[in-house]
């Protein structure tokens, strides 16, 4: 079923929105939820948990990318169940040096998150960066720090080694670094 069928179902209010949304998307979501928690249960849950979400958001939003839109909620909803395990001190090393690595990319925007700019500046800082990096480059930093494979994963994905991939996370979160410094200047 096409994406704005589905749209219209859940402006509809029909059961059927949630449903289909399902048959749709139910692998992505669990995809995203799985490599965050490396949990069949909560990985579960957290989609059963988007649709929910999807249903009490559309209307009034109406996403322009219906699985952007489910991916985001999903990955938010397993990075908050990750929190909750990591407060219950049942957290995995593969996040914990995952969060690290994100920490170091905080550091970058929280200044100007707080103090300087706007979300919308944000993102478009982002979106030039992304777009500046080469093609394989630029999947490897999505992968890991939008849907947070492993580094094992996305080594086995590029067919290169690990270590080149985290060279290559390196010298991507360094170019960011400098791009948010070059443009803050002497402010950060």
């Amino acid at each position: 079923m096409e994406d704005a069928v589905i749209i219209n179902l859940y402006f509809d209010r029909s059961e059927k929105a949630i449903q289909a949304t399902e048959e749709k998307y139910s692998r992505y979501c669990f995809s995203i939820a799985w490599n965050i928690l490396y949990d069949k249960e909560d990985s579960d849950e957290c989609v059963n948990d988007t649709w929910l979400a999807a249903w009490s958001s559309i209307p009034p939003r109406k996403p322009a990318i219906l699985s952007a839109f489910l991916g985001k909620i999903t990955r938010n909803l397993a990075i908050d169940c990750f929190r909750r395990k990591k407060a219950a001190k049942r957290s995995t090393e593969h996040i914990l040096e995952l969060c690290k690595e994100l920490e170091e990319i905080e550091d970058v925007t929280a200044y100007s998150l707080n103090d300087e700019i706007q979300r919308k500046e944000i993102l478009e800082i982002l979106e030039k960066f992304l777009e500046s990096l080469k093609k394989g480059d630029r999947d490897i930093f999505i992968r890991r720090y939008w849907y947070m494979d492993s580094i094992s994963e996305i080594s086995a994905r590029h067919g290169i080694s690990e270590s080149r991939i985290k060279s290559s996370l390196y010298r991507s979160r360094k170019k960011l670094w400098e791009r948010v410094k070059h443009l803050y200047g002497k402010r950060i």
